[in-house]
């Protein structure tokens, strides 16, 4: 697999992208987090500045406290940094007030967690229609929705089974489905195939795949160079920093 590489040195146009302004769907400009440990400051993300356009499919890859975690809660409006800038889809976030995110959360992004984070007791359209409600979508219209995305992700025939009744791969399908159902500007994973097997996790990668050729925009966090190798870029973090860009050409 061919890769080309940029050095995090250089300028932010490196660590982005090569298109026009209007095709920039993530934005950050020296985004830093620190956490006080008594009196003590940790840092988890230093200077990070990253452009990822639209229709772009990323991994975010790097060990254990390396800050790629820290990057997916900045990227996905679930904390705020403590310096620096952050733009989704052309609006400045990062000096929004909690409400204001919560609103970027449930509209712009789609979450897909490792734990799938279902409700055991709601069924697969259940479990889907839950941001429809959160964003006050009238029941019928909700319900369509839904059920469009679980036939985008070939779960049509299983919409009215509970997690308990599906297997891992239909249940991280049916997280798949509740990231799409908003029409997300950004689909956001993170460690998506953690507890699956190697062939449902590869069942997901293909799903992913077409999603993207779809048109969607996903980031993907990983420390598995295997899930990583199925993005046509990856940003590698290591001390909170991104230390490489590389990008594979489309087709290889």
């Amino acid at each position: 697999m061919a890769y080309t590489s940029h050095s995090a040195a250089e300028s932010l146009g490196s660590t982005g992208s090569t298109g026009s302004q209007d095709d920039v769907m993530i934005r950050t400009e020296d985004l830093g987090k620190t956490y006080k440990l008594g009196m003590e400051e940790i840092y988890a993300l230093r200077e990070v500045s990253i452009e990822i356009l639209r229709n772009e499919y990323v991994a975010i890859m790097g060990p254990s406290g390396s800050g790629k975690s820290t990057l997916m809660n900045l990227i996905g409006c679930l904390d705020t940094p403590s310096t620096g800038r952050y733009w989704l889809n052309h609006r400045l976030v990062s000096d929004l007030d909690d409400d204001d995110l919560a609103r970027i959360r449930n509209r712009e992004i789609g979450f897909i967690f490792q734990t799938f984070n279902l409700l055991p007791r709601a069924t697969a359209l259940g479990n889907v229609e839950l941001p429809l409600i959160y964003r006050g979508v009238p029941p019928a219209e909700r319900r369509e929705m839904a059920q469009r995305a679980l036939a985008m992700v070939e779960l049509g025939d299983r919409m009215n089974h509970r997690p308990n009744e599906l297997s891992g791969g239909q249940r991280q399908r049916v997280a798949v489905a509740r990231a799409l159902v908003n029409n997300p500007s950004i689909i956001l994973a993170d460690e998506p195939t953690g507890n699956l097997d190697s062939v449902t996790g590869a069942e997901i990668l293909k799903l992913f795949a077409r999603l993207h050729e779809q048109g969607n925009t996903i980031v993907v966090v990983t420390h598995e160079p295997d899930v990583a190798a199925h993005a046509f870029r990856t940003l590698h973090i290591r001390d909170g920093r991104v230390v490489r860009d590389e990008r594979r050409p489309r087709g290889k």
